[in-house]
């Protein structure tokens, strides 16, 4: 009893010091970024809410574009401007390059086999080499034309099928069967969902759920001495979903190596290879991580980009009229969008250029962190802080944007700002080392799926005050999904 008394009074000394060495600065560099005034113990966690992208872009309107802010026991850096952006993802790109990993994804040890987690050394460099060399490479890409535009083509195919029973299409959900099935051919050669029933609820529910958990505020996060407990049972969710996921996986991998000839071409055969030849550098665990890694996020911000594209679109006539306009006089009423359609309609890109202005797939990207002490703009940035670059904020800042919160594709029409990484006003899949190289793959299946979308039906809702009153609530995670599915009635036009 009595040791257990002194344990209390040990904590309850060593959290009142680290409150009083917190509220009043002892110890801290002097030329820290401005943020809010932390409170003892929680530090600003009261001020993120259940939307910490607009928390922290009201937070950025007050502290500025460099923002830090104390999340428990972690230092989390704020950007919020292309300037700053430009010099953390570009100019100091090294110094900021290691991922901040949530501790939710030590479930199934995946941080340390996931692409998107490692941190940039020479096992990163090995699957990020893999990735760009055999999936997303030009060559690569076009060899894989026709598959994408059969996919496009099973997407109106299962529409059009809608359309003749009266049905409502939930835009989301036929999305994400595209775009998994297109990624499941691509990478073990078969359909992982039927692509003419509404099929691969378990998939979504799987992929949608790991972006939601992980990107939860977590207090493990926040207070590392809670890992044991897990309080928010958060980890033990993941550990659930990832684990779903992984026995998908070990039966494709299974069923692969049964048939002990390895001569289909598609990513699981190369991996394969590779860790026959090279053990060292993949395993299967480096395999199923990577699946998730592509999944995940091939599905989801694909998905999800298109669905509050097109509900962008249902709710602004001019849009959607200028849109099918551009189609029917470039390509025919009707008619299906091929790939290389997609470069002789500039507005259509314009919609998903707005689109991803509006709605970043991953609105504050993965959180990265300095492995040590670093400047920035004169502040000092201590070791081991994690950093936000918030791509929702950038979006919606009147003074980048004219008409910040209005729909408007038209501002892209005469500009040259584009989203492969360069112009840091707009950066939906980053920048630098760290940029998503799944971008190619992106560009070219969003604009293909909305333009035939729009082009091979005109979309109906029941009623006008149905239209007008689109629900636009986000929901928060690693992605930023539509919390309220859009399902429409399509009415062919031929």
């Amino acid at each position: 009893m009595d040791f257990l008394v002194i344990v209390i009074g040990f904590f309850l000394l060593y959290a009142i010091t680290r409150a009083i060495f917190a509220v009043f600065g002892f110890g801290k560099p002097k030329d820290l970024p401005p943020g809010p005034n932390p409170l003892p113990i929680i530090g600003n966690l009261h001020l993120l809410g259940d939307q910490p992208h607009k928390s922290l872009a009201k937070l950025a309107k007050i502290h500025g574009p460099i923002m830090l802010l104390k999340l428990g026991q972690i230092n989390t850096l704020v950007i919020s401007s292309p300037a700053a952006a430009k010099e953390v993802l570009q100019k100091q790109d090294l110094a900021f390059s290691t991922r901040h990993v949530p501790e939710a994804l030590h479930a199934h040890n995946h941080f340390k086999h996931s692409v998107a987690w490692l941190p940039a050394n020479s096992q990163w460099r090995t699957l990020r080499r893999i990735l760009t060399t055999n999936i997303f490479s030009v060559s690569s890409l076009e060899g894989r034309k026709d598959l994408r535009s059969h996919k496009v083509d099973e997407l109106i195919a299962y529409c059009r099928k809608a359309s003749q029973s009266n049905d409502s299409v939930d835009i989301g959900r036929a999305a994400f069967r595209t775009s998994l099935n297109l990624l499941s051919n691509t990478i073990v050669s078969k359909d992982l969902a039927d692509p003419y029933e509404d099929s691969g609820k378990e998939f979504r529910e799987v992929f949608s759920n790991v972006m939601v958990e992980v990107g939860k505020p977590n207090l493990v996060d926040f207070f590392p001495v809670l890992k044991k407990i897990d309080p928010q049972g958060i980890r033990r969710r993941l550990s659930h979903h990832i684990g779903k996921f992984f026995d998908i996986s070990d039966e494709l991998i299974n069923e692969r190596l049964q048939m002990k000839i390895l001569n289909q071409d598609d990513v699981l055969n190369v991996c394969l290879k590779i860790s026959q030849d090279n053990p060292h550098e993949m395993n299967r665990n480096h395999i199923k991580s990577l699946f998730l890694d592509l999944f995940g996020a091939g599905t989801d911000t694909t998905s999800n980009t298109l669905e509050w594209a097109m509900t962008e679109v249902l709710r602004n006539a001019h849009t959607m009229a200028r849109a099918k306009e551009e189609l029917e006089k470039v390509i025919g009423k009707g008619q299906i969008v091929k790939e290389d359609d997609v470069l002789k309609l500039p507005y259509l890109l314009c919609i998903v250029k707005e689109t991803l202005r509006m709605h970043p797939p991953v609105p504050l990207l993965l959180p990265r962190k300095v492995e040590k002490q670093v400047k920035l703009y004169g502040y000092t940035i201590p070791k081991g802080t994690q950093v936000f670059v918030n791509l929702w904020a950038m979006g919606r800042d009147p003074t980048i944007w004219e008409d910040s919160l209005e729909f408007k594709p038209e501002r892209f029409l005469a500009s040259t700002l584009d989203v492969r990484g360069k112009d840091f006003e707009l950066l939906p899949f980053g920048a630098g080392r760290r940029i998503c190289p799944g971008l190619p793959l992106a560009m070219r299946m969003i604009p293909m799926m909305l333009g035939s979308l729009l082009n091979s039906f005109d979309w109906n809702l029941e009623t006008r005050s149905e239209l007008e009153g689109l629900d636009m609530t986000e929901k928060f995670g690693i992605t930023l999904q539509k919390a309220k599915p859009l399902c429409v009635n399509p009415v062919p036009l031929n």
